[in-house]
């Protein structure tokens, strides 16, 4: 399989309606799709169980996908749609959903749906598919992939030098091979600025389960973490509400978001220390755009890092002190440089921290 890097994405807003509307289900145009540039051109959206509006992945996906359609004047509902998955039996049929309605493009979001779209993908060898966040190695599928320990590399940093307590915390959604390059970025980040740092690891084994989220963030707060970071998708709006319980009651306690710039779920109590935002709206939306014009990346790996802005520390930063700022400025710099190479796994994890003493 093909591997390109984007070494330019197109510049797009972070601060999107968070108003999502809903989509129709059986909304079928007549159209079929090519891939070529046309009139008609339909694209689809799958999400995962977390839904459309996760405050997270699905939802910058489904940002993405809008901002394309309107910028290419596509009808919702038509010429660009969602579909939900409840569970994950409604993967493939939802995939299929699409994929008979002639969508040109049929987007599944989250690795969880590697499985079935490589199923989806050889029942329909006509259609174009693309899957977020999991390599398929079938021809008529394009891997969106990013270098998430990069971006969480950084968010290390301002938590190892932001920690009062000199206890950080990371809480996973589900265990696997995507979710530990976020936990390995955040470690090594931590470590580099903060080595003396200690850092509980949980995994609520679950995307979509707010109070396991907020049971695991209360027992990490109860242990004098003061900074808890957290890849669980729609899990990690339960780290959200028990720091700002705690804020509350006086506690001094960060959140650092993922994903998306999640300020806003911090508020009013303000306990959201920053966000390490992965560009999966920019991602698709270019997609989209280069299978409009008749580049479908067809069975290549399209990768995001730091260097071509696919990840990154959020805007939001006010809670940041700027010496801590400038730190992750020269971090960042010596990452894209090749200076650092940032582990995704324990074992490169582990070669790292030896590296430090």
């Amino acid at each position: 399989m093909k591997k390109k890097s984007l070494l330019a994405l197109a510049a797009t807003g972070l601060a999107m309606s968070s108003v999502l509307a809903a989509c129709g289900g059986n909304d079928e145009s007549k159209d079929s799709g090519s891939g070529n540039e046309k009139e008609g051109f339909k694209v689809g959206m799958v999400t995962d169980t977390g839904g459309v509006d996760d405050k997270s992945f699905n939802q910058s996906a489904w940002e993405g996908i809008q901002k394309f359609g309107k910028d290419n004047d596509l009808k919702e509902g038509t010429g660009y749609k969602y579909l939900q998955s409840a569970k994950q039996s409604d993967y493939q049929p939802n995939l299929q959903q699409l994929a008979r309605a002639k969508y040109d493009l049929i987007l599944g979001i989250g690795f969880l749906m590697a499985e079935d779209i490589g199923k989806v993908a050889d029942q329909f060898k006509d259609n174009n598919f693309a899957l977020v966040d999991m390599v398929v190695d079938k021809p008529n599928v394009a891997s969106i992939v990013f270098k998430e320990n990069e971006g969480s590399f950084l968010v290390g940093v301002v938590a190892g030098l932001t920690t009062k307590s000199d206890k950080v915390g990371f809480v996973g959604g589900v265990n696997s091979d995507l979710i530990k390059k976020f936990e390995n970025g955040f470690k090594a980040g931590v470590k580099a600025v903060n080595p003396d740092a200690d850092i509980e690891v949980q995994y609520a084994e679950d995307f979509n389960a707010a109070e396991k989220g907020q049971a695991i963030a209360s027992g990490m707060y109860g242990k004098k973490v003061d900074v808890i970071y957290h890849a669980a998708g729609g899990t990690g709006q339960g780290v959200f509400t028990e720091a700002k319980n705690r804020k509350k009651n006086g506690e001094d306690v960060w959140v650092i978001g993922v994903d998306r710039d999640q300020v806003e779920e911090g508020m009013p109590e303000n306990v959201t220390l920053t966000s390490m935002v992965k560009r999966v709206d920019t991602a698709v939306e270019q997609v989209s755009k280069d299978t409009k014009d008749g580049n479908f990346p067809a069975g290549e790996v399209v990768e995001f890092g730091l260097k071509d802005g696919g990840v990154d520390i959020a805007p939001s930063q006010d809670n940041i002190k700027e010496d801590v700022l400038t730190k992750v400025e020269d971090y960042k710099k010596q990452i894209i440089d090749g200076k650092i190479t940032v582990p995704g796994t324990d074992d490169e994890f582990k070669e790292y921290e030896a590296t430090l003493k």
